[in-house]
Parts: structure tokens; sequence; C-alpha cells
């Protein structure tokens, strides 16, 4: 019996050199497509990945603005209440330094109401 010949004649010692011809050809022909897939959806998942990727730095850039924003709004705050605090006495110390009797008139009259409210 000879060993160099197939049952189809499809060896490659017979002589046929049609690459479909091999047993193994279509199952590399199906290794190779799945690879192509495979590659495609990997550069369409990087581009996602990418557009998604470039969304969560700008939406983090933003919350940091706005964060630091706040963050100086609120550092600003004790001054301007020792600004406004500062205003209010002086201009109730220029209002008493003006008219010290009815300063001292219209503080014992609410005294004496803030007393009789309390007796309630």
């Amino acid at each position: 019996m000879d060993r160099s010949t197939t049952v189809g004649g499809n060896s490659p010692l017979s002589g046929n050199t049609n690459p479909s011809a091999y047993p193994g050809a279509k199952l590399e022909g199906a290794a190779q497509t799945a690879h192509q897939t495979v590659d495609k959806v990997a550069d369409k998942a990087s581009a996602s990945l990418d557009k998604l990727s470039g969304s969560a730095h700008r939406a983090v850039s933003g919350a940091t603005d706005v964060a630091n924003q706040a963050a100086d709004w609120a550092s600003n705050l004790p001054s301007q209440a020792k600004d406004v605090q500062a205003k209010l006495t002086e201009s109730a110390c220029a209002s008493i330094r003006a008219r010290p009797l009815a300063t001292v008139a219209g503080a014992v009259v609410v005294g004496y109401l803030l007393g009789r409210l309390a007796r309630f």
C-alpha cells in the first residue's frame, strides 16, 4: 500500500498545491477570521474607552474647578464677616458718641420691655 497518497488525492506529497485542499486549511481560515473579528472588536472597544476616558477627564476637571471656586468663596467668608462686624461696631460707636443720652434711654426701654416679656 502506498502511503504517499490519500483517499482524495489531496496530500501535499501528491503534488496538489491548492491550499484549500489541505484538511487544516478551513480551520486556519476560521482562525484568521476569528483573529480579524477580535481585532475589530478590540479597536472599537479601544475607541469607546478613549471617548469615555476623555469624558471622565473633562468631568473631573469641571468638578475640580467648581470645588476650587467654592473653596475660594468659603475662605473669603471669615474676612468678609470681620469687615461687616467692624463696620457695624464703628457705626454703633458713632451713634452712641453722637447721642449718648438717647442711647441709654433706648437701652433702658428695651431692657424694661424684655423684662416684661420674660414674665409671660
